[in-house]
């Protein structure tokens, strides 16, 4: 006769067996979950702490991410880089927002506690992505490698503007998606996925473009960087690159009212899409106006930074067009660095007087 107590251990392992099958099994679907929660977007939704685990290969490959570059050395966003990114975390909520900082390294240990206040605002934001900007890396498996490992940064005096003219071609051909200057605040839904941004007639801008991955405009982009390579002359590998490369495939003409143009399945949108006001009236962004235009044809704002010398700032209370902007579409950032940090430095004064 069999034992009873030999079958109560093959009983014990039975269940045993059963409960690392049914763990295995959760695992293996809550693995599924979790990418299909990637893919559709329900991630954002998740504890934000979350994300600190990922990498930016893992956010760039699910598509569609707005791209943001500080080729600078700076931790510290300033107002106007911490607005330009939180307008587009609430403007696009279900994609991936990522700013990509040269300062950074992997063993910089800054978070929502950080002692930098816009640096923990935007990592609060649940759909908010901060990694450091590794050159080499992005350079990788493109046309711009090549020339990344000739040029010299120090003999550069554009090196800040042409390193991120590259980088962000690299990052779109690579992974695609939308790339935004940091002087870029979102307003509404950008409906193309092909697209320039005309600065004005005939002269596309490289402050604002996006593309699928891989597509073959970005790729002839990069090869003609590096092949008409002057970094002495401003603007060479930025808007005059896209200017030089959209004229070899379209027949560029003047906008008429507020249509856009279409060569090849790349939209050229029209300049009251991202620059009702053009460059040489940069300034009126910090003057009051008696009626602030509505921007009814617009996405977004570019507010020039490269032309504020003299650093003209948003200040709360001014009532200029910018603290407008501010309040209307990265209300978070005007509370935090421009309303508490005024009553701070006020409370300082106070302080040491």
């Amino acid at each position: 006769h069999p034992c009873p107590r030999h079958d109560t251990k093959g009983l014990r392992k039975t269940r045993m067996l059963k409960k690392i099958q049914i763990c295995l099994c959760f695992f293996f679907v809550s693995g599924i979950l979790y990418e299909i929660s990637l893919l559709s977007g329900c991630f954002f939704s998740y504890v934000p702490m979350s994300k600190h685990f990922l990498t930016p290969e893992q956010i760039l490959n699910l598509g569609k991410s707005i791209i943001f570059l500080e080729t600078t050395e700076r931790l510290e966003p300033p107002p106007l880089v911490s607005c330009s990114v939180e307008s587009a975390a609430r403007i696009y909520r279900d994609r991936p927002i990522i700013l990509f900082m040269k300062g950074l390294t992997n063993d910089t240990a800054l978070d929502m506690n950080s002692s930098y206040a816009a640096f923990s605002l935007l990592s609060s934001m649940k759909n908010v992505f901060i990694f450091p900007l590794q050159m080499e890396t992005v350079f990788q498996e493109t046309p711009l490698l090549q020339w990344y490992n000739q040029v010299v940064p120090e003999q550069e005096k554009n090196w800040v503007h042409v390193s991120s003219d590259a980088s962000r071609l690299a990052l779109i051909w690579k992974y695609g998606g939308i790339y935004m200057d940091t002087d870029v605040i979102s307003i509404r839904p950008i409906p193309e996925e092909s697209f320039l941004a005309a600065q004005k007639s005939r002269f596309s801008s490289n402050g604002i473009f996006g593309f699928p991955a891989h597509h073959k405009f970005i790729w002839d982009c990069m090869e003609n960087f590096v092949l008409k390579y002057n970094g002495n002359i401003w603007g060479n590998q930025g808007p005059f690159l896209m200017t030089r490369m959209l004229k070899t495939i379209c027949n560029l003409t003047d906008f008429k009212g507020t249509e856009d143009h279409s060569c090849q399945n790349i939209s050229f949108l029209n300049p009251q899409r991202f620059y009702p006001i053009p460059y040489p009236a940069w300034g009126r962004y910090y003057e009051v106006w008696d009626k602030s235009p509505n921007f009814n044809h617009s996405y977004a704002l570019h507010l020039w930074n490269f032309m504020n010398h003299n650093r003209k700032a948003v200040v709360a209370g001014s009532n200029t067009l910018a603290e407008k902007l501010y309040k209307a579409y990265c209300p978070t950032t005007y509370e935090d660095l421009i309303q508490n940090a005024e009553v701070r430095d006020f409370t300082r004064s106070e302080d040491v007087v």
